[in-house]
């Protein structure tokens, strides 16, 4: 038996809170007709029958509760961990037990894949007290086997009728809820008779929409995160001799980086979609950061922090373009991974066009071979093991002993490098995901209650007290548009970037020169659970900001 710290003991007797609308008898109250947020022919073409259903909103119902009968759930954690997926298993056990207490859930193991194998248990009371506010998925396991081909769609509806199992809920990201998405349609177009309902999970914060204001796990990871990056950057004010480039996790969006730079005040914060939208080279931005660091040189500061998105490099027009050229070759050359690392080298630049292959060459080898290594499951470039932070140091400390040749630069230059990305991902969640998770899972028994499919959980006005929560469901179908994968174009669930017209970009743009010369920096500390409600239960700055924060 695993012994239990002194805090995981008092976190098991924390009751998450629930919006007020989930006390008792609830009524689903029907909104407007939606459509997909780009593509919509297309989209509606292949969603006939879970495309353009209206917005779900919960209300309390003066009514008593009419009984109803016990049904049973499964539920599947899919893709990377975050904070407070337990929280939402836990809130869907009490859920359905709420509406009735002979109501059963089973937890399929290791993602979707335990759905395809028959791979599952039930979870039982014993076992969810065992994981309320805990962090980590290991109630069950995660996996990131994709649900897209009609034999697994088939094979799971083979358990989910021996369990007789009335609906699934799919606990992921984009790349998940799309799956949720697809099999929702499918199930429904044959009368299977099971619901399917996802809920937003992703540490990355890219998952969102007017109805979807977070996605779980962000609030959690970014504190945690930001904890580290002001111990750094004491240290980094005590030594006052480094140059840390702290590299964090975030595929595809850089809300990461920005909800850290506004918590802690680096000297330097590069967002990808900046960097996109002014067309800016490598070039540029090394040109920038090495301004800042000599800049900071000549008031005696040889030192400060820089955060950079770990998708940046997709990012970079010109290398994005390269990447774009570069899936589509490996999608068509399944023996790429036969051939030796000279053999590949030589093929990829033989293979690509004139531009791309010039990029290509003129990229350091570890850094142009990461580029060509094994992609992941969904065809994307995995840019977590691309050095982004030692790329970008080398090419500065290069471009620094030019400029001190030249009389430019007089300081002294020497880097550190870090990556946080698994740190935050399975750490115990902080009272606003412990809550949100908890509520966005309830949220999902009564959509199963009312006989959605195809729907995600939305719990939003978070940063009112959690009682005036408005809770309900959107379809997913809402959120989708077409998109190149593996050389094909497919349905999936639109990242949300970064807005640059936003106000927590905008807040961060105010004052981001004023880091960069001064030692501004912030240290927020660890996350608090016990305390006041202004140490403890504030969400995240990216949220407040976006929902009219000063």
């Amino acid at each position: 038996m695993t012994k239990k710290s002194a805090l995981q003991k008092a976190r098991a007797a924390y009751q998450p809170k629930l919006p007020s609308a989930l006390w008792g008898a609830v009524r689903a109250v029907e909104g407007e007709p939606t459509q997909s947020v780009a593509d919509q022919e297309e989209i509606k073409a292949l969603f006939p029958n879970t495309y353009g259903l209206p917005e779900l909103t919960f209300e309390k119902d003066p009514k008593p509760a009419k009984a109803t009968a016990p049904f049973n759930v499964g539920v599947i954690l899919s893709g990377g961990q975050a904070p407070g997926g337990h929280n939402v298993i836990s809130g869907l056990f009490d859920g359905i037990k709420a509406i009735n207490k002979d109501s059963r859930l089973y937890g399929f193991l290791m993602g979707p894949g335990g759905l395809v194998d028959h791979q599952y248990i039930e979870l039982t009371s014993s076992i969810i007290d065992e994981y309320r506010n805990t962090g980590g998925f290991d109630i069950i396991g995660s996996g990131r086997t994709k649900l897209e081909e009609v034999e697994q769609f088939e094979k799971g509806l083979e358990i989910l009728r021996e369990l007789n199992i009335k609906a699934l809920v799919i606990i992921g990201g984009d790349d998940s809820n799309t799956n949720a998405c697809v099999l929702a349609e499918y199930y429904k177009a044959h009368n299977a008779g099971v619901q399917v309902i996802g809920c937003p999970k992703t540490i990355d914060g890219d998952l969102k929409n007017d109805m979807i204001e977070t996605s779980f796990g962000f609030d959690t990871a970014t504190k945690v995160y930001s904890e580290v990056i002001g111990n750094i950057q004491r240290d980094c004010n005590s030594a006052k001799k480094y140059w840390h480039f702290i590299k964090l996790m975030g595929r595809s969006a850089s809300h990461i980086a920005l909800e850290c730079a506004l918590q802690v005040q680096p000297n330097y914060c590069i967002i990808s979609e900046e960097v996109e939208a002014k067309n800016m080279t490598l070039d540029d931005i090394v040109t920038n950061i090495a301004a800042v660091v000599a800049k900071r040189a000549e008031n005696g500061d040889n030192f400060g922090t820089v955060l950079i998105p770990e998708g940046l490099i997709e990012f970079i027009p010109a290398m994005k373009a390269l990447i774009a050229e570069l899936n589509d070759l490996l999608a068509r050359t399944p023996d790429f991974a036969s051939k030796s690392e000279d053999e590949q080298r030589s093929f990829v630049i033989s293979s690509l066009s004139a531009d791309n292959a010039k990029i290509f060459e003129s990229l350091p080898k570890g850094v142009a071979r990461q580029l060509t290594l094994d992609r992941d499951p969904h065809g994307n470039v995995q840019v977590s093991l691309i050095e982004t932070e030692k790329l970008l140091s080398e090419m500065i400390g290069k471009k620094l002993a030019e400029w001190k040749a030249a009389g430019k630069y007089v300081g002294k230059f020497a880097a550190q490098h870090h990556f946080f990305g698994y740190e935050g991902r399975c750490a115990d969640p902080s009272n606003f995901d412990a809550d949100y998770c908890y509520a966005l899972g309830y949220n999902a028994a009564q959509l199963i209650n009312c006989g959605a499919t195809g729907y995600m959980s939305s719990v939003r006005n978070l940063t009112k007290p959690s009682v005036q929560w408005v809770a309900g469901g959107i379809p997913i179908t809402m959120m989708m548009n077409m998109e190149r994968r593996n050389g094909k174009m497919k349905p999936v669930i639109q990242k949300a970037l970064v807005d640059l017209n936003g106000k927590p970009f905008q807040k961060f743009a105010e004052q981001r020169d004023e880091w960069a010369l001064n030692t501004c920096y912030m240290y927020p500390g660890p996350i608090q659970y016990f305390g006041p409600a202004e140490v403890c239960d504030q969400p995240s700055r990216t949220l407040y900001y976006e929902q009219g924060g000063k």
